[in-house]
């Protein structure tokens, strides 16, 4: 069962993603899903996330919103969302399921969302069965946020996500921190990738978590509040262009995303960096870097 640092931090991570991935997904579709689904005890983010939706009401009149939530083991999860229920616009649907996450295929199924754009949060302890994920995917119209015990990189490749950011928090537990397992983002959206990446350093900063590569277990984790150190992903950026030749900026800030635990907009000012140091050359030689700007290294 995860720690209260752990249910907090997933809670508030939940709650921004939510607040951001609904408004994008009601532009584009008239209908829209949200599945949540925990193994174990819920610990509060079905309320929270249903609260989100709740304050999003203008945006969902006129469409259709289905929650589905999983939650098995938390026998008291109907009262403490009746309440919220009641203040959704008609337009929304709430399914509270019996069972784990091993039903979400079954929910999404039954729930409809075939087809239409899919959110969906899953918290398990161990590793993460390739039928949920291949649920997750929703054929090519989903986006899933992820608790597991380990990396799931290649597994979410795998389902279908062509976009894939991974961290492992670091809680502050005791002086060495303590490390929750690996939260990861599966999407094809670019924008998407930004958002959550936005959203794990915000609510790192608030509660004071850090991040760690899962494929780096041993490096330092990034304290990610304040202005955070660039030397590191400086270097990373350095190595990736070595190894594939020049590449434009929006490259490079995907690979950032993607890569390593740093935000797009650290890429540009890492690349500034690097430029300034004689380590690589821009096209341009003044303003802002641009996204079809190519970086070349120097040496």
């Amino acid at each position: 069962m995860p720690t209260n640092r752990t249910t907090d931090f997933l809670r508030e991570l939940l709650v921004r993603q939510v607040a951001t991935w609904l408004p994008a997904a009601l532009h584009r579709s008239r209908r829209a899903t949200v599945a949540l689904a925990w193994a174990g005890a819920d610990g509060g983010g079905a309320e929270a996330a249903l609260r989100v939706v709740a304050d999003h009401a203008a945006q969902v009149r006129g469409r259709q919103v289905t929650v589905l939530v999983l939650a098995d083991g938390a026998a008291d999860l109907p009262a403490r969302l009746g309440p919220i229920e009641a203040e959704l616009p008609a337009e929304v649907t709430v399914h509270l399921l019996p069972g784990g996450p091993d039903r979400l295929p079954v929910a999404v199924k039954a729930g409809g969302a075939a087809g239409s754009p899919l959110f969906c949060f899953l918290d398990l302890p161990g590793e993460v069965p390739p039928h949920l994920l291949d649920a997750a995917a929703n054929g090519r119209a989903g986006e899933v946020l992820l608790h597991a015990g380990g990396p799931t990189r290649a597994a979410l490749t795998t389902a279908g996500f062509p976009l894939v950011a991974e961290v492992t928090p670091v809680l502050p537990a005791d002086a060495t921190g303590d490390a929750a397992g690996v939260v990861a983002f599966g999407s094809r959206s670019d924008r998407s990738l930004e958002a959550v990446r936005d959203a794990l350093w915000a609510v790192g900063a608030e509660l004071g978590v850090r991040y760690r590569d899962p494929a780096d277990p041993a490096a330092p984790p990034v304290d990610v509040a304040g202005e955070p150190a660039l030397e590191p992903l400086a270097r990373q950026l350095l190595a990736e262009l070595r190894r594939g030749g020049p590449r434009p900026v929006t490259e490079l800030r995907r690979h950032t995303l993607t890569a390593t635990v740093y935000r797009a907009a650290d890429a540009n000012r890492a690349l500034t960096d690097l430029v300034d140091a004689g380590d690589v050359r821009r096209e341009r030689d003044t303003g802002r870097l641009a996204g079809d700007e190519l970086i070349t290294p120097t040496r």
